[in-house]
C-alpha cells in the first residue's frame, strides 16, 4: 500500500531551504526527550534544517516523536532522516513525516521512493562516477562521504566538470571558521555536520549561540 508524503514542503520549497541554511546538524540519540532539546537548541540559533540518522533501535520511535515536536515547536524547520539504505526504510520514514532523505551511499530503489513521493533525495557518493549518477538519477543535493578521506581539493576538481551540482559534504567539516571557510570556499553548497557540533551539547544554550555564530560567518564565506 502506497504511503502519502505527510512533509509540509514541497521538494522545491525544501530545496531552497537548504541552501539558505547551509550547515546541517547530523544527529542520533535514542532519548526522544534529549533529542527534542537539541532540536530546540538548533532552532533557536537559526538552524533550519535537522538530519536525524537511522542508527538505532529506537529510531523511528524517536524519530516519529520529533516530528510532531518540530510541527508544534519549529515550525519553519526541515526535519529529514538520514542513514537509509533500504526502499522500504525510506517509504516508512516519509510516511512518518520525513521532509528529505540521505543516504550514505547511493541505490536507485531509494531514490525511485524518493522521486514518487516528492521528497528531496541527498545520496551519499565518493567518485566522479557516483556524483554522475547521483544527479542523473534525480539527487535534489549530492553528499559527498567521507568529506575527511576526499578534503576540499576533490570537491575543487569535481567543480570543473561539474561546476552547478548542488553539493553537500558530510564527515571532516568541523564547526569551526577555518573548517567552514576551507569547505565552502573549495565549492560546497552545504555542509553536514555530527559528533564535532556536538561535543558540548548538554549546554543548549552555549549549542545555540556557536551555532548562530557559524550561520553568520557562513554568509560571508559562501560562493
Amino acid at each position: 500500500m502506497e504511503t502519502k508524503n505527510k512533509s509540509r514542503f514541497s521538494s522545491a520549497e525544501a530545496f531552497e531551504t537548504v541552501l539558505r541554511y547551509p550547515v546541517v546538524p547530523v544527529f542520533y540519540h535514542a532519548d526522544v526527550t534529549y533529542a527534542k532539546r537539541i532540536v530546540q537548541a538548533c532552532y533557536a540559533g537559526g538552524l533550519r534544517v535537522f538530519e536525524f540518522t537511522n542508527r538505532g533501535e529506537k529510531a523511528f520511535e524517536v524519530f516519529s516523536e520529533l516530528v510532531e515536536f518540530v510541527h508544534s515547536n519549529c515550525p519553519d524547520m526541515l526535519l529529514g532522516i538520514g542513514t537509509i539504505y533500504e526502499a522500504e526504510d525510506a517509504e516508512r520514514f516519509i510516511a512518518a513525516g520525513a521532509d528529505f532523505v540521505v543516504q550514505p551511499c547511493l541505490t536507485a530503489e531509494v531514490a525511485a521512493v524518493c522521486r514518487a513521493h516528492d521528497v528531496p533525495w541527498l545520496p551519499g557518493t565518493m567518485t566522479v562516477s557516483e556524483v554522475y549518477q547521483a544527479n542523473k538519477l534525480g539527487a535534489a543535493i549530492v553528499k559527498i562521504f567521507p568529506g575527511n578521506v576526499v578534503g576540499p581539493g576533490f570537491i575543487k576538481s569535481l567543480r570543473g566538470p561539474m561546476p552547478k551540482v548542488p553539493i553537500m559534504v558530510t564527515g571532516g567539516v568541523e564547526p569551526t571558521e577555518e573548517s567552514l571557510k576551507e569547505w565552502f570556499q573549495a565549492g560546497v553548497n552545504v555542509v553536514g555536520m555530527g559528533s564535532q557540533l556536538f561535543k558540548n551539547a548538554d549546554d543548549t544554550e552555549a549549542l545555540s549561540q556557536q551555532i548562530a555564530s557559524l550561520l553568520k560567518f557562513v554568509d560571508t564565506v559562501k560562493k
